[in-house]
């Protein structure tokens, strides 16, 4: 079995993101296999729409710095070069699919939630990735943490 080389974790920063992180990483070491953890932003116009009536810069500003220092500490305690940390603005799904083509991605891990109903499956992120993605996908079930 030749196993994985790249393994791509695309995490929510979540109070659950280091299940999917730990899982992610173990994986990684088991496989001798580079990992790289990528966070996608979804700019404030795409949730709001285009016609917002004050400039959402700042707010955007604060939510990349926040993200960068997330995705810095879980590669930090990893050792995750900055090389392989990354934060991108768009729709997850679609730029998870892209990071992990270009990257030569193998296996991507990401969170998915524990629901009911037809959401039991997968929430609606992990689904886009799944059906778009061009390497195994591997959709680790979270558990809420207590606060």
């Amino acid at each position: 079995m030749p196993g994985y080389k790249q393994i791509l974790v695309a995490v929510d920063l979540t109070d659950e993101a280091p299940q999917v992180i730990e899982r992610a990483a173990e994986l990684a070491k088991v496989y001798e296999a580079q990992l790289t953890i990528m966070h996608v932003i979804e700019p404030l116009t795409f949730a709001y729409g285009g016609d917002i009536p004050m400039d959402l810069s700042g707010i955007q500003t604060e939510i990349e710095s926040q993200a960068k220092a997330k995705v810095a500490a879980f590669a930090e305690s990893l050792g995750v070069p900055a090389e392989r940390q990354l934060i991108i603005y768009g729709r997850p799904e679609n730029e998870i699919h892209r990071a992990a083509e270009q990257g030569g991605v193998d296996l991507i891990v990401l969170g998915s939630h524990g629901r009911h109903g037809l959401s039991l499956l997968l929430g609606s992120t992990a689904n886009g990735v799944l059906h778009g993605a061009g390497c195994d996908v591997l959709a680790v079930r979270v558990q809420a943490t207590e606060n």
